[in-house]
Formats: C-alpha cells, sequence, structure tokens
C-alpha cells in the first residue's frame, strides 16, 4: 500500500521510525515531511498528507504531531479526508472498518513508537466494512462537509 506520512517538529522521530516499520512491511512510503526537528506548523503536514491522499498519491496517510490533536483538526478541514486521532488498537481498526477513516493521526508526546507500530500496522490491515448502515451515516458526514445538511437538524437535536 502506498502510505503518505508527514509531521510537524514534534512527531519528526517518531514519522521517521513510522516509516522504517511500514517499508520493513512492505508498503510504499510517501514521506512528505518535516525534514529535521526544527520548529514548523502542523497544518502544512496534515494539508501535505491529505491532498495526497484526496488526489489518489497515497491510498491511506499518518500525521503525527505532539498531542495529535492539531493535526487530525487541520486535516479535517480538507473535503474528502477522514482523519482520526487514535491512541489505541480498537479505534484505529474500527475507523477504518466502520466510518471509512483514510487518515491515521499520533500524538508523540502521548504515545510510544512501539504502539505507534501496533497502531499503523491495525490501521493498514482494517478495510472498510461497506454495511449499509455506515454508509447511510458517511453519506450525513457528506452531507454536513458538503455544506448540506438538512435544515432541520438543528430541531432535532434540541429535542
Amino acid at each position: 500500500m502506498r502510505v503518505a506520512l508527514g509531521a510537524d517538529h514534534a512527531g519528526f522521530q517518531m514519522k521517521n521510525a513510522v516509516a522504517d516499520h511500514l517499508r520493513a512491511l512492505g508498503h510504499n512510503v510517501l514521506d512528505l515531511g518535516a525534514d529535521s526537528a526544527e520548529p514548523s506548523d502542523y497544518p502544512d503536514f496534515a494539508e501535505a498528507v491529505g491532498r495526497a491522499v484526496v488526489e489518489g498519491r497515497a491510498e491511506r496517510g499518518v500525521l503525527v504531531c505532539g498531542s495529535g490533536v492539531g493535526a487530525a483538526v487541520a486535516a479535517n478541514k480538507l473535503p474528502g479526508i477522514r482523519a482520526g486521532l487514535c491512541h489505541d488498537t480498537y479505534s484505529a481498526h474500527q475507523g477504518v472498518e466502520h466510518d471509512d477513516m483514510n487518515v491515521l493521526v499520533l500524538g508523540s508526546r502521548v504515545i510510544g513508537p512501539e504502539l505507534a507500530r501496533e497502531l499503523v500496522e491495525a490501521f493498514l490491515k482494517a478495510s472498510f466494512s461497506g454495511e449499509e448502515r455506515h454508509r447511510r451515516r458517511l453519506a450525513k458526514v457528506a452531507a454536513l462537509e458538503d455544506g448540506a445538511a438538512r435544515p432541520d437538524a438543528e430541531e432535532r437535536n434540541r429535542t
């Protein structure tokens, strides 16, 4: 599988460890930076990884920043990206199986390298179930993304 990989300065070392692990597993890695531990901005790498996935240059993406929160927020601003911050293996595979997650986000100041490797493996081995309930929910997510959410949604949520 071709995997786009990116990290800011806080995730630089973990990104390199993940890249080595992915290559050892036989995956093709598209390393989109950072290229050093010098201070950098996570939105730049979230955009690079997200665009690589949306444009089809990679099948999936992995982002690493300090907590993972900023990179997840930034990546999810790109139409077509479903990024999930995961620090447990259940979420890493379930996010793909149920939510068709296409970008895994990790917090390098939250987890260690061994867990990062396990999470990446769980994420990449998983596939979307395609079950009707999950397709229905993803259609609603896509509607939100397109700005076409049903106008009565706010009313329903108040009750």
